[in-house]
């Protein structure tokens, strides 16, 4: 990957949990301050990573269980690749996106006197290795403040013996909330890790499609993922920078306090901001690539936001 890139992704979660925080009772994440709902980076590679597995790609972050049926650990998944970094690299699309760190152990003999006679010891040394990952994203937040509701139910079998009736269940859920990602892919680290440009398409389209109906969202807790936006700005060779914090050239405008949208049908994304942007910078840009939901209403129209701007829909746009 020879040009810088960066992302926009926007998706909504309606009636969903889309990123739980375990030490506050799996509660969707709000800033208590501002009432927005941020998502971690490590969520959204998480459904990125499950997408591509079920693409048929191999990564390296995996659920993988031995036959004691006890989760791998990561030596335990490194070994299978030979305790070799570049074959990792080499068979991993996850960490050539997202870098990684390993630890090696390996066997060291060394000799040692003993009564004229010499025994060899077996000492265990552990080397490290460490990638940056040229993709990197920042918490993903929604563009206006979240109301958070406690769902209770009851289940149908009890849950223990001597037990008559079933148990209380209780889910916090977000009515809806409109998520905007901002993501960077740094061509100097992508040396490190031999990514590739088919890399980045792949991860684009794992992107969208996780986000659309991986085995990752349909459950229980995340069912109701949509992907609603995705633009890629691809910088021409040697760019040395960029326009920065998309997210927050992004808007929207609604009839609707923030806390009674329940729909993206009930609101206009406004990307007029952005347009000022690129336009400042449309002499080191090379292309811009975007895919738009059927169900999203612009303020302007995709085609007109970028003027002067080589512009194309991503290929895999009509295949999802």
């Amino acid at each position: 990957m020879k040009n810088r890139r960066e992302f926009l992704f926007v998706y909504d979660v309606s009636w969903a949990n889309p990123n739980g925080d375990p030490l506050d009772e799996n509660k969707p994440r709000i800033d208590e301050e501002t009432g927005i709902n941020y998502v971690t980076d490590v969520r959204l590679k998480r459904t990125i990573r499950d997408q591509l597995l079920d693409m048929g790609y191999e990564v390296f972050i995996r659920e993988e269980r031995k036959e004691n049926g006890k989760l791998s650990s990561k030596e335990d998944i490194f070994s299978t690749y030979e305790n070799d970094y570049a074959k990792v690299l080499e068979r991993c699309i996850d960490i050539r996106l997202f870098g990684g760190t390993f630890a090696l152990k390996s066997t060291k003999k060394s000799k040692k006197k003993s009564n004229e006679s010499e025994e060899q010891e077996a000492d265990e040394v552990q080397q490290a290795a460490s990638f940056t990952g040229p993709v990197q994203f920042k918490f993903g937040r929604s563009l206006h403040r979240v109301k958070m509701e406690l769902v209770k139910g009851t289940t149908v079998m009890p849950s223990g013996e001597g037990k008559g009736q079933g148990t209380m269940t209780e889910v916090y859920v977000l009515p809806y909330s409109l998520i905007a990602f901002y993501g960077i892919a740094n061509e100097k680290a992508a040396k490190d890790t031999n990514l590739k440009d088919e890399d980045i398409e792949d991860m684009l389209k794992a992107m969208w499609l996780g986000h659309k109906g991986s085995t990752d969202v349909i459950s229980r807790s995340k069912f109701g993922h949509s992907p609603r936006l995705l633009i890629q700005i691809t910088y021409k060779e040697n760019t040395l920078t960029h326009i920065g914090e998309l997210d927050k050239l992004i808007s929207f405008k609604s009839d609707k306090r923030d806390e009674e949208i329940r729909d993206i049908e009930e609101l206009e994304l406004d990307l007029s901001k952005l347009k000022e942007k690129v336009a400042k910078y449309k002499d080191k840009i090379e292309k811009i690539s975007f895919a738009v939901d059927d169900r999203v209403r612009l303020s302007i129209p995709i085609e007109s936001l970028f003027e002067g701007v080589v512009i194309e829909e991503f290929p895999w746009v009509k295949e999802v």
